[in-house]
């Protein structure tokens, strides 16, 4: 029997020990298999309690069982639902008896999610959006994943591949029955006005959707800087937890620490580089390579220095304004220990001035200014990201697919009086590829590389 054809189990909640888990079947055999183990099979849809039995008889756990008789079902096929107690020992036993079963095996990652997509209960953006949700780490990122589950993209694309058909429909009558007496004599101008104002709610969806797609992995913000400015003892007052070795003997950090956070909802990686500087040291050379490549890629860096130095980050974190630089000065304790007995008031006022154009006075080890600096960086994010709506592209294989069909409408519009056969040519490529968002045609090279990175049972 074909993999595809069999019936298929997995653990659908936590990894165990747990109070209680959840073991879900899928396929033509889920109903023979329920009403062996459970000894009959219940009620759709109702919770009944009974004892499981492996096919010798012996109990295996008193449990919950469910029935959902296809196609009324998450999969769209016959699924079975055992709620069990969470232990090992009886997950292993029922695993056992399931797989005892002909034509029944385990599931692979993403099974249960792909059968739904493949019997029409979801399209493709929706199966995106639900392996957003399951890894979605802040609650900017869950709601948008969760608008994605709930169709914002899906129901969007599919109106807009309905309404190009109609165009093309007006288009190809045009085209084949010119000679018809009931034919209208002008079929195009209407289907021109239809395929212009799509092209622009496409491209309306495209410009909103700039930076959602990034809500996904988040913002990076590298601090960097020269060796023992107190970068490590930054990245931990800001994630608040020991995750960086802070040691006083400069070119302790030798690789880049990552540290994800939330900020307001937002995710935002923090990244703590090697100290920048000339060296000798090979190992110390990587770092501070690692360092400069880090912090050039990155969305935000903190450029720190100690309360001596000034300095300017090198070219190629600053490049042409690629990337937004702050420039922090830390260790502003011991500037007021040394020489601000003479003058402590101008210290203070010079302290509480905060940033002004991306400068910041903090102490690192105090906390003075940090939180001045952790406002000012919540808002940076929810700058980056924007306000308002969740957006309706999250992913970049949305953004191509949909820049490519604007460009295709737009060749469409411009080929008007060159020859309808072009127009609808045109107009056919842009519903194909409407197709491939929704996951309808020509997306099985796409489908293996989203389904694997599912977590089994899902």
């Amino acid at each position: 029997m074909h993999p595809r054809d069999q019936t298929i189990f997995a653990l659908s909640s936590g990894r165990p020990p747990s109070a209680i888990a959840v073991v879900r079947v899928s396929g033509a055999q889920a109903g023979h298999v329920l009403g062996s183990l459970a000894g009959r099979k219940p009620t759709p849809r109702a919770a009944t309690r009974t004892t499981l039995r492996d096919r010798s008889g012996d109990a295996i756990d008193d449990a919950v069982v469910l029935w959902f008789p296809g196609p009324k079902s998450a999969t769209g096929e016959d699924v079975a639902e055992f709620h069990v107690h969470g232990s090992r020992a009886v997950l292993n036993t029922l695993f056992a008896a399931l797989a005892s079963f002909d034509d029944v095996r385990a599931a692979e990652p993403g099974e249960f999610t792909r059968r739904a997509f493949e019997n029409g209960k979801i399209d493709l953006t929706e199966a995106e959006g639900l392996d957003d949700l399951i890894h979605a780490d802040t609650d900017r990122q869950r709601r948008q994943a969760l608008r994605q589950l709930q169709g914002l993209l899906g129901d969007r694309a599919r109106d807009w591949r309905k309404q190009l058909i109609e165009a093309a429909a007006l288009i190809e009558a045009g085209i084949d029955f010119s000679d018809e007496g009931d034919v209208p004599d002008d079929l195009t101008a209407p289907a021109l006005a239809k395929i212009g104002e799509l092209r622009r709610q496409i491209e309306e969806t495209l410009a909103a959707s700039a930076q959602s797609e990034r809500l996904r992995d988040g913002l990076t913000v590298a601090i960097a800087g020269p060796p023992n400015a107190g970068k490590s003892t930054l990245l931990n007052r800001l994630a608040r937890r020991e995750a960086a070795i802070v040691s006083p003997h400069a070119g302790t950090t030798r690789d880049v620490i990552e540290v994800h956070l939330d900020l307001d909802g937002y995710p935002v990686t923090l990244v703590d580089t090697a100290g920048i500087r000339e060296t000798n040291d090979p190992i110390e050379q990587e770092g501070v390579r690692r360092a400069r490549d880090r912090a050039a890629s990155a969305d935000l860096v903190l450029w720190l220095t100690d309360s001596d130095g000034d300095g300017d980050p090198p070219p190629e974190i600053a490049r042409d304004g690629a990337v937004s630089v702050w420039h922090v000065r830390n260790k502003t304790d011991l500037l007021a220990a040394k020489s601000d007995a003479a003058n402590p008031r101008q210290f203070e006022a010079n302290l509480g001035q905060g940033a002004s154009g991306g400068f910041f006075r903090i102490s690192a080890v105090r906390g003075d200014g940090v939180e001045d600096l952790l406002g000012a960086l919540t808002a940076f994010v929810e700058a980056w990201f924007g306000a308002g709506e969740v957006a309706a592209i999250t992913r970049l294989r949305h953004r191509n697919i949909l820049q490519h069909a604007a460009r295709s409408l737009a060749k469409a519009g411009a080929l008007s009086g060159q020859g309808d056969e072009l127009v609808a040519e045109e107009l056919r490529i842009s519903i194909h590829l409407l197709g491939r968002l929704l996951g309808r045609v020509d997306i099985e090279d796409v489908l293996d590389s989203i389904f694997r990175d599912f977590c089994i049972g899902k």
